[in-house]
């Protein structure tokens, strides 16, 4: 796979996915992290979940293990086929502003998460792209979305077998 194209010196890219059984609400996530010429896999599951926790997981582990490398410094652009992840810059403000609450003063689903997003935003260099899930286009974009969303399935389904 070539992701030469990707790549821009000083920039990490970074593939997210998420997956979530239905039924079981088994769970797991996957992220490709491209630094230069390496490649790091980070990927997980939890076993009661929900799909947007493990797309929004896949982003927080990714920009934890930046900032545990000291890498948080860099510029940083994280593909997601989630539009639910890819929209909370869009929703900073409201939410920080709302302090994570609904109209009807209810905690934001999945606000623990989302707050870490948010702190994340705020204080590292990162664009979000949105990338369609499942295309056959052989572009090096379109393959680490593959491969991720492979590695985030492989992780839900194992979990939900145990």
């Amino acid at each position: 796979m070539q992701f030469s194209e990707i790549r821009q010196p000083f920039t990490i890219a970074i593939f997210t996915d998420g997956s979530c059984h239905s039924q079981s609400r088994a769970g797991g996530w996957a992220a490709i992290i491209l630094i230069g010429e390496n490649k790091i896999i980070l990927n997980g599951s939890n076993p009661d979940t929900t799909h947007q926790r493990m797309e929004l997981t896949a982003v927080l582990e990714s920009l934890s293990y930046l900032q545990q490398h000291d890498l948080g410094h860099q510029h940083v652009v994280v593909y997601s086929d989630s539009q639910y992840v890819v929209n909370m810059v869009a929703r900073k403000e409201r939410l920080v502003s709302s302090e994570y609450r609904t109209k009807k003063l209810k905690l934001v689903r999945n606000s623990d998460l989302v707050r870490d997003l948010i702190r994340f935003i705020e204080s590292t260099d990162i664009t979000f792209k949105k990338i369609k899930s499942h295309q056959r286009v052989h572009s090096a974009e379109s393959s680490a979305n593959r491969e991720v969303d492979l590695l985030s399935r492989q992780k839900m389904r194992e979990q939900h077998h145990r």
